[in-house]
């Protein structure tokens, strides 16, 4: 009777045991693939085009604002429907809030509301980049997030994803380390620093130079 109780006991320990060690393993493989996860494109133009413009920048940075929206939109119109130029955005966040708003534009899973999100936060940087208080300034985020599929709940688990934080930030320390990348916004043509003029016609030039 007592060697069928001890041998009963020994089984339940080692399927207790069995639970456990599948648990770590799943834990471990969900971890890992959650860490290598990548930071999701912002991107327009093929990845094949014969010119890839990288533009490294904060949301919040005034500049980058007017270089979006009085240059890179027109350069957009000129060349991304010939498949020649590819335009990446580059994380390269100043402060908490442009870290933020980053997290909200890595969760939109729709390539085109990306796209659209940051359009939007340019378009809208002196309402919602506003003062010091990051709540109200996420309340804003929030705001013109939910027009991009995201509710409440996704909002939280964006903004409280410290996995994405760490990529973004990663995103820019590799940026600054291999570019030397000091001000915002900062552009590359085919991984070249371009030091001329952020308008749109010399742009435009050094763009069909490359071509």
């Amino acid at each position: 009777m007592l060697s069928v109780i001890k041998k009963y006991k020994i089984q339940k320990i080692k399927i207790n045991l069995f639970f456990i060690y599948t648990s770590l393993i799943l834990l471990f493989i969900a971890f890992n693939v959650q860490s290598s996860e990548k930071l999701k494109d912002v991107a327009f133009g093929d990845e094949n085009s014969n010119v890839i413009i990288k533009v490294f920048s904060s949301l919040t940075c005034p500049h980058c604002a007017n270089f979006h929206k009085k240059v890179f939109n027109k350069l957009k119109k000129d060349f991304i429907g010939e498949n020649t130029v590819r335009f990446e955005h580059h994380s390269f966040p100043l402060d908490l809030a442009a870290l933020n708003a980053e997290k909200i534009l890595r969760c939109i899973n729709d390539s085109q509301k990306r796209l659209g999100f940051l359009d939007e936060i340019y378009e809208k940087q002196d309402v919602w980049a506003v003062g010091n208080d990051i709540n109200s300034i996420n309340l804003k985020l929030k705001k013109i997030a939910k027009k991009y599929d995201l509710n409440d709940d996704k909002i939280k688990t964006c903004l409280e994803n410290e996995n994405l934080e760490d990529q973004i930030l990663e995103s820019r320390i590799n940026g600054s380390k291999k570019y030397s990348i000091q001000s915002t916004p900062t552009i590359l043509i085919n991984d070249k620093i371009y030091d001329g003029k952020h308008n749109y016609e010399d742009l435009k030039k050094e763009i069909k130079k490359n071509l």
